[in-house]
């Protein structure tokens, strides 16, 4: 039983460090947004044929070196491209107009092209689409485990659930800001992961304890 303390009082320190170093990370240098949700440069290019990505990004790659780049499909008939990157130059679009000429024999114009600035995209942002999502899973969540496991204490039960999914959640944000993970992408799945494998455990270990209370009233 000492151990068994032990060993959360450890866990809990671990946890706490984790939140109050990604806490500090998340107002000072805030998240590492995807590029997509980073403050851009876009470029849309009218090819009017089909065309390879790979093509496309083999030209960027030598074009803008050193910085990541998207390169996306557009209009019905997949015939135009856009490039976006955190940084185009008016020099740098005439080059990647010209490679793609050349390579496609296209008569595109430079001139005639914009540079489009995108601006930076707010956590907030994000996140507020999936809000109502996961508010009302979660009170389904909350739901079932009062009413399932009724005989442990509702009240307790209700607090219990709901403090380890909050606490999970923080923690995994603490790391993503940690471990400068991109926010994007990536974010929504890992979040899921994480919601579904910490109410998995917390559903067996309280299973687990509801069995034991049945059997000592036996």
């Amino acid at each position: 039983m000492k151990k068994m303390s032990k060993k959360i009082k450890i866990l809990a320190l671990l946890i706490a460090l984790v939140i109050i170093a990604g806490t500090i990370v998340t107002f000072t240098i805030g998240f590492n947004f995807d590029l997509k949700y980073q403050e851009a440069k876009k470029i849309q290019l009218y090819l009017e044929k089909e065309f390879e990505i790979a093509d496309i990004k083999q030209i960027t790659n030598e074009v803008l070196p050193n910085q990541d780049v998207v390169i996306q499909k557009v209009e019905v008939y997949e015939d135009s491209v856009n490039i976006l990157a955190k940084d185009i130059t008016e020099e740098q679009k005439t080059e990647i107009v010209n490679k793609i000429n050349e390579k496609y024999g296209t008569e595109l114009v430079a001139d005639n092209i914009e540079i489009t600035n995108i601006p930076h995209t707010r956590a907030r942002d994000i996140v507020k689409p999936y809000i109502m999502p996961f508010g009302i899973a979660t009170i389904i969540v909350l739901a079932y485990m009062a009413v399932r496991y009724y005989q442990l204490g509702m009240f307790l039960t209700i607090t219990k659930t709901l403090g380890i999914l909050v606490i999970t959640q923080i923690v995994l944000l603490s790391v993503i800001a940690i471990t400068r993970i991109p926010l994007g992408r990536i974010t929504l799945p890992l979040i899921l992961a994480v919601y579904m494998l910490s109410l998995l455990g917390l559903t067996s270990h309280t299973e687990k304890k509801l069995s034991e209370k049945k059997e000592e009233e036996k």
